[in-house]
């Protein structure tokens, strides 16, 4: 590599960490007064006649319901449905998208957009303005978010907070084959799944989430602090 290219490289790797720490201050400034929040992830590619399109609205009208804001991925799909359910209980809906090389657009039923370039930026904000993740079917992405949050329960990089997991027909040959195997192997402990349910009852969801914030109040601050775990005793 030249002088000139190695120079010219340099130059764009700096200033690209510019870009990050612009990207991560004004995503914060943005999101500061969106509340308790609970994200929903799941496909972008499930139409409106899908009966997981309709329970996601179910979902988020019911969590609005019992005060928690909504925040997805703000495409569309299972998104879109959960920010429909949550503009239709009034709840405040959050979309924080991503820039794509084939763009993905907004959906229509989103009160709050925040529009990301890097995708790991984005992941910090969906962890740290949610009490609680609600996985419903979807794809690479839904699964990315899915075990990112367990590892960071995992290693205590965050307070733990409730995963929940909606659809029996589709996760429940994941579970199985993790306590079958993962749990067998001793890769992974049994109480490390103490935060993650499976169920199809969105009655059980909601009591899930509800019943850990009204259980671990101090784990629900006005402030940041969400995301800077306290120590163990």
């Amino acid at each position: 590599m030249s002088e000139d290219l190695q120079r010219d490289f340099t130059k764009d790797e700096t200033w690209r960490v510019f870009r990050i720490v612009a990207e991560f201050v004004e995503s914060t400034e943005e999101l500061s007064k969106v509340g308790p929040c609970v994200s929903i992830f799941g496909s972008a590619r499930l139409p409106k006649s899908h009966r997981y399109y309709k329970k996601t609205v179910a979902l988020a009208k019911r969590l609005v319901k019992e005060g928690f804001n909504i925040i997805t991925g703000a495409g569309p799909g299972l998104m879109e449905a959960a920010n429909y359910g949550a503009q239709k209980a009034k709840g405040l809906s959050v979309g924080l998208n991503i820039e794509l090389p084939h763009e993905q657009r907004p959906n229509a039923y989103i009160d709050k957009l925040v529009t990301f370039k890097y995708f790991f930026v984005r992941k910090v904000m969906f962890v740290r303005h949610s009490v609680g993740f609600v996985i419903m079917p979807g794809g690479y992405g839904t699964m990315d978010e899915l075990f990112e949050s367990l590892t960071l329960i995992q290693t205590r990089k965050i307070q733990p907070f409730p995963v929940v997991l909606m659809g029996m027909d589709f996760w429940k040959e994941m579970i199985d084959w993790i306590t079958r195997t993962m749990i067998r192997f001793k890769t992974v402990s049994p109480l490390e799944m103490d935060f993650l349910i499976l169920t199809d009852s969105i009655d059980e969801a909601v009591r899930h989430i509800t019943s850990f914030r009204d259980n671990n109040k101090a784990l629900f601050p006005a402030d940041d602090s969400i995301i800077s775990p306290k120590p163990r005793k």
